[in-house]
């Protein structure tokens, strides 16, 4: 069987097209550019274009299947060739669904969540050696690859993104999967440039219960408005309904324990955030067989996905972690979990805004209050990418009014991050415990958060 791949180096496509090429399947691809972890990833598989560009010669009619990145444009001359040899072209959520239709498919969506409880599921399957496909959105540890394709296993774990399938197919990625497990960890405005209104996003998740396969399980978080609005709300009688809230805990000397009536179980996450998404987890674990005693036993042992509230490093005095939190309620979930792991610290929070939504003046009216609970709040953006996402330029004084006025606006992360390191060194002199935290879905324009930590403690 052959495959070949329309924009081959993003960051889900190249991990797919290496899945594919780990289970036997024959896979080419191309691209226009390709930068690392991809690019030395596919060199790794002998998948790595030859020369960058598009390249229709290579689009033939002995080819099974084409997948299509959403990098791609409608007008890609390879697009064009495989639409005129009327090949079948599939995208991303399209191949997933078809390489995982007669496996029981647990599906996570939300807006935020998604990833941790997907590796949560994936690392306690694995702890409890049921063997799993899965497609995650970040790198886990022991896990070489994010996306994994077999002829054996008769689960797949799918993160399920709400963004669009592909530059022909307008449809939220995870309306493809037709899961029989579903979750939906919370629903919060994203995206705006997709979903002009709350209500138009809000009603994805609506459509995503539908899409649940007979008899089968929506598992949601009943602490949550809108998710509860959407599940109570649907009249499916051929499915059950699992609601869950925060499970009972204590945090002790730094340490975040499940207590249970006859015992405790220590984890290495902490927050409300991830104890939500860990009893979604849970009850996604009990469709497939695992026990309570099984999962609380794997979960003691999990570490975090990568970038969700991740520890740089640390010392007695301070501690320096990093995150992918973006969206409003990340913001605020994030530091709230900070103030309660650690209670009696100075917290500095640093957030970049990046994405299209977070630089959208509409859009920034969402994160009034959101770093309420950090004693110094930093907030980051850059006129460049403004620029490269074609949106108006933004005056910091309204991104700082948006806020509540209670925060620094930096349009220079050197800047920023010189000012931190000046907070921290006054904390110091007066020693007082602290943690930083940097929040962002980019990189603060390259930091290097490891050399940061190790300046800082």
């Amino acid at each position: 069987m052959r495959v070949h791949f329309i924009a081959i180096g993003g960051s889900a496509m190249h991990n797919l097209a290496i899945a594919l090429c780990q289970k036997g399947i024959t896979v080419t691809g191309s691209d226009d550019e390709i930068f690392d972890p991809a690019k030395s990833r596919l060199e790794k598989y002998g998948l790595l274009p030859e020369e960058f560009g598009w390249h229709p010669e290579r689009i033939t009619k002995d080819l099974d299947a084409v997948v299509l990145g959403m990098h791609a444009r409608i007008d890609n001359p390879e697009l064009l060739q495989a639409q005129e040899l009327g090949l079948k072209i599939y995208s991303y959520p399209e191949y997933l669904y078809e390489q995982s239709k007669d496996k029981l498919r647990i599906v996570i969506g939300g807006s935020h969540g998604k990833t941790t409880t997907t590796a949560m599921i994936l690392h306690v399957l694995a702890h409890c050696g049921i063997e799993a496909d899965y497609m995650v959105g970040a790198q886990l540890k022991g896990f070489e690859v994010m996306v994994r394709l077999s002829h054996t296993a008769k689960v797949m774990v799918i993160e399920g993104d709400e963004y669009l399938t592909s530059p022909i197919d307008r449809r939220p990625k995870f309306h493809l999967y037709k899961p029989n497990v579903a979750i939906i960890t919370g629903i919060e405005w994203d995206h705006i440039n997709v979903f002009p209104t709350f209500d138009i996003y809000r009603d994805q998740f609506a459509q995503f219960i539908n899409l649940i396969e007979p008899n089968g399980t929506l598992i949601y978080c009943d602490e949550d408005k809108e998710v509860h609005r959407v599940a109570v709300e649907n009249q499916r009688t051929d499915i059950q309904k699992l609601p869950y809230v925060c499970p009972e805990h204590v945090v002790e000397d730094g340490i975040t324990y499940l207590a249970h009536s006859t015992h405790k179980t220590p984890l290495k996450v902490f927050g409300h955030h991830n104890l939500l998404n860990m009893m979604a987890a849970r009850l996604a674990c009990r469709q497939v067989g695992v026990t309570d005693e099984q999962f609380d036993e794997a979960i003691s042992t999990f570490g975090g996905a990568s970038k969700r509230l991740e520890l740089v490093k640390k010392n007695d005095t301070c501690a320096v972690y990093k995150d992918f939190a973006h969206a409003p309620s990340k913001l605020r979930a994030t530091i709230h979990a900070m103030r309660e792991q650690y209670p009696g610290r100075k917290l500095v929070a640093c957030m970049e805004l990046h994405t299209f939504s977070s630089l959208t003046q509409e859009f920034l009216q969402q994160y009034r209050g959101t770093m309420d609970e950090a004693d110094v709040r930093c907030v980051y953006f850059s006129q460049h990418a403004l620029q490269l996402k074609k949106l108006p330029p933004l005056d910091p004084e309204e991104v700082k009014a948006a806020f509540g006025g209670n925060v620094e606006v930096y349009t220079d992360s050197k800047k920023m991050i010189e000012d931190v390191k000046q907070c921290c060194k006054q904390f110091s002199i007066l020693n007082s415990q602290f943690s930083i935290l940097m929040m962002s879905s980019g990189n603060f324009d390259g930091i290097d958060f490891a050399a940061l930590a190790d300046e800082i403690i």
